[in-house]
């Protein structure tokens, strides 16, 4: 089995055993470098813009709910390093679709970032009013992150709350339907990562 069937598979049966999966080496080190790059790039040149909560209709933004800023990755992107990640999100949902039959046909990532103090209230990813979203998947550009830098994944299971580091290059995968979550602050750290759902619609 190769590497990246390997990390496809350990986040799969965790995410089965235990309602989430981690894995520290989802992204190597140069195209880590490169996403991380291009989100200080666009956060530079003022390409964020702030994230809201719902969809469509019920779309707004909420600042005391939600304080991050974020830019969408293109399909048809044309930067190198976001078409390698896309790449390999492809790559995961064929091997999940033919491991698990999920049947997922449409992904959406974007890169997020949170300034120093900026947080994510608790929910659950998947809306209400549509049920597209099946899974979420969260990886971490952050650069040598300690424990005393806060802003962790708090997850939000029947009987714990797990408390994830956004560690750099490490991915978490869950249930959008299953498993609400929260971003806590980084007093003294922006925040970056690209967080993006598998869809069936």
């Amino acid at each position: 089995m190769k590497k990246e069937e390997q990390q496809f598979e350990h986040l799969i049966t965790e995410m089965i055993d235990r309602k989430y999966g981690i894995c520290d080496d989802f992204l190597n080190g140069e195209m880590l470098q490169g996403l991380r790059d291009n989100l200080h790039a666009y956060h530079a040149k003022g390409g964020m813009h702030p994230a809201g909560i719902g969809r469509r209709l019920d779309f707004k933004k909420n600042f005391k709910t939600r304080g991050d800023v974020i830019r969408w990755i293109e399909e048809d992107t044309e930067q190198g390093y976001e078409i390698e990640f896309l790449e390999k999100i492809n790559a995961f949902i064929q091997y999940l679709n033919r491991t698990c039959y999920t049947q997922i046909n449409q992904f959406e990532f974007h890169y997020a970032y949170y300034e120093a103090g900026s947080f994510y209230k608790r929910h659950l990813d998947q809306f209400k009013s549509h049920s597209g979203r099946k899974f979420s998947l969260v990886i971490y550009l952050n650069e040598d992150w300690s424990e005393s830098d806060g802003g962790n994944l708090c997850l939000y299971l029947d009987d714990q709350v797990v408390n994830v580091l956004p560690k750099g290059g490490r991915a978490v995968f869950f249930r959008s339907d299953e498993l609400e979550h929260e971003v806590r602050q980084a007093p003294g750290r922006s925040r970056i990562s690209i967080a993006g759902w598998l869809k069936s619609e």
